[in-house]
């Protein structure tokens, strides 16, 4: 099982991605990505799906023409976890 985000480390992932907000409510952090059109968009979604199964973690997404909205947290760990900073990590270098 991997270990929750204790409070210093949830301040850390946070304050070194500012534009992602967190979710207190759920423990979670969300960000929308905006781009050109629909295929743009489709792209980003197709490259962060391969991110995510060699990583073995499953963002919550959603997706409205050039809109791509991404949740993360770890539901084995009822929260934030290293595996949502390593993800996030990877999407943003996508970007």
């Amino acid at each position: 099982m991997v270990k929750k985000l204790d409070e210093a480390e949830r301040a850390a992932l946070l304050a070194s991605h500012p534009a992602w907000t967190h979710d207190p409510e759920r423990d979670a952090i969300t960000r929308t990505f905006t781009f050109a059109d629909f295929s743009a968009a489709f792209a980003f979604m197709t490259r962060v799906a391969m991110l995510a199964e060699s990583m073995d973690h499953h963002p919550e997404w959603s997706n409205i023409y050039n809109r791509v909205t991404i949740t993360l947290t770890t539901h084995d760990a009822d929260g934030l976890s290293v595996r949502d900073g390593a993800m996030v990590a990877a999407i943003e270098a996508l970007v």
